[in-house]
């Protein structure tokens, strides 16, 4: 554990409480709104109120995405389809947006003009690489140094304490930037191969059941620019899945903030509180809702990030031809890069990123299977018994939108509130990100959680996919989460089962 010196704990303090206070402030910039009546305002909160009824599924359950919700596919392109309710001329920006999001870089100089200008340090060649068919990405096994759709983020402690909301307690790490690449272009070595080694966890169950879990160690072997010092703070994160993205930018920040409880005033041991992130695309500070710690306000912004931080990709948000490099690795600003007057200077040009930012919206959330099987719905009222809607809100309603017909007005079903909550030790990465500290995660998204098999090809779960079944993503749970967790291996083996179908189910 890095432990900040204690007058930077007195700012960080001070920094927090100025954003809690402040909070109330946060708008949807990003969105083109109509504001909701009155009535609107109590429909909502009728049709969005937890169930009560578990004899049979809630109205329109089956639709977890609303209008925008597909029919599910039974191969891998389950996750790779656009809304449901997409007008038919919007069709080729989505896939054309797709093939940017598949394209395949390489590095300049290149014939290929429109494809150069990978690296200098690179995770990946493309987004697809990392989110495999839209869907989640999985660590190296044990030992193997070929990490797939992971990677390891470093910063140290410190950082200036801007004038907005989301002060960050750390800063990027003055010889390898903000995260580390395990690949390079020709001519240059590499940050670090990553190796990850498992140690098993002999956990037992109420009624005896033995459950196996796996506590993971990550080592950044052979820096290529030099020792990372004892203060660097790592943080492993795999590929979530893409599904419903742009319904989740669509619901209000005022919707997530009244879930967030920070000082717990309620009693129910859960203590969620928001993200707040200062906004390169608005200047500003904004709600965090993407990111294993709701690290970024927008779709744009996230995808504009990956493309400098994953692929070394310029973009108008992000200008820096050489990505992640820093001023200590001169070989890597050195090297020859993509921009291209054509494109405005950048790699990707604002048009490009307007498309990519669009698949991206509209990659549709799957129905629902088997809400009226017995199983299921006994499984969905055992969900509700440990204690898991909490954090897992089941359900909101989306702003109307003047120019997003897609995302406008739908009842949505994503299992998140996208709050920060403390997962305990177990899962702690140490390593604070804007407001969020170490010990805290954004409750992620379950819509299509019962697909990830069907997609991915495997059924690793929880940030750094140490979880090899649903079962152990629960029992992984701590801090906030530790109550649900007790209950659920309290459970008697039958419903513990029900609730696994349920899971399967979404």
């Amino acid at each position: 554990m890095i432990h900040l010196p204690l007058a930077s704990v007195f700012v960080f303090a001070a920094a927090v409480a100025q954003a809690e206070t402040r909070i109330s402030t946060l708008e949807d910039v990003h969105l083109d709104t109509i504001p909701r009546t009155v009535e609107e305002h109590a429909r909502i909160a009728d049709v969005t109120a937890l169930a009560v009824d578990f004899s049979k599924p809630e109205a329109f359950e089956t639709l977890s995405a609303g209008k925008a919700t597909v029919r599910v596919r039974r191969n891998r392109d389950a996750f790779s389809q656009p809304s449901e309710n997409m007008e038919f001329d919007k069709q080729l920006n989505f896939r054309v947006g797709n093939g940017l999001f598949k394209k395949i870089w390489v590095s300049s100089p290149s014939s290929t003009r429109a494809s150069d200008g990978l690296g200098p340090l690179y995770n990946a060649r493309s987004c697809q690489r990392c989110h495999i068919k839209d869907g989640r990405g999985h660590p190296p096994e044990a030992n193997d140094e070929n990490a797939i759709s992971m990677f390891l983020r470093i910063s140290v402690p410190g950082g200036d304490v801007p004038d907005i909301e989301g002060f960050h307690a750390t800063q990027p790490h003055p010889s390898y930037g903000g995260q580390l690449q395990d690949f390079t272009i020709a001519g240059l070595p590499s940050e670090y191969r990553l190796k990850v080694s498992y140690q098993e966890i002999e956990t037992f169950l109420a009624d005896g059941e033995r459950v196996e879990l796996r506590a993971p160690s990550y080592e950044a072997a052979n820096p290529g620019y030099g020792p990372f010092g004892g203060e660097a703070m790592f943080s492993p994160r795999v590929a979530p899945q893409m599904i419903g993205l742009g319904l989740l930018e669509a619901i209000p920040a005022a919707d997530i903030l009244a879930l967030a409880d920070p000082e717990d005033a309620d009693g129910d041991g859960i203590s969620g509180r928001p993200n707040v992130v200062w906004s390169r695309e608005f200047a500003r500070a904004m709600l965090g809702r993407f990111g294993l710690k709701a690290g970024m306000p927008t779709v744009h912004e996230q995808s504009a990030a990956a493309f400098s931080g994953d692929i070394g990709i310029s973009t108008p948000l992000f200008p820096a031809e050489s990505g992640d490099c820093t001023a200590l690795q001169v070989g890597c600003l050195a090297a020859p890069d993509g921009e291209d007057p054509e494109r405005d200077g950048f790699e990707v040009d604002q048009t490009a990123m307007d498309l990519v930012t669009f698949y991206s919206r509209n990659l549709a959330v799957p129905s629902r299977r088997n809400v009226d099987d017995a199983q299921v719905l006994r499984g969905k009222e055992m969900f509700y018994q440990a204690g898991c809607p909490a954090c897992h809100q089941p359900k909101f309603v989306t702003h109307r939108l003047v120019d997003q017909p897609e995302q406008s007005f739908q009842l949505i079903w994503p299992y998140s509130d996208l709050l920060l909550h403390d997962m305990g030790e177990g899962l702690a990465d140490e390593r604070p990100e804007a407001v969020a500290n170490g010990r805290e995660w954004r409750t992620p998204p379950l819509w299509g959680i019962g697909l990830t098999q069907q997609v991915s090809g495997h059924s690793y779960f929880l940030h750094d996919g140490r979880a090899r079944s649903l079962l152990e993503a629960v029992l992984w749970h701590g801090g906030e989460g530790q109550a649900a967790r007790d209950n659920v291996a309290q459970m008697p083996r039958v419903d513990r089962d029900a609730l696994i179908a349920f899971l399967e189910s979404l």
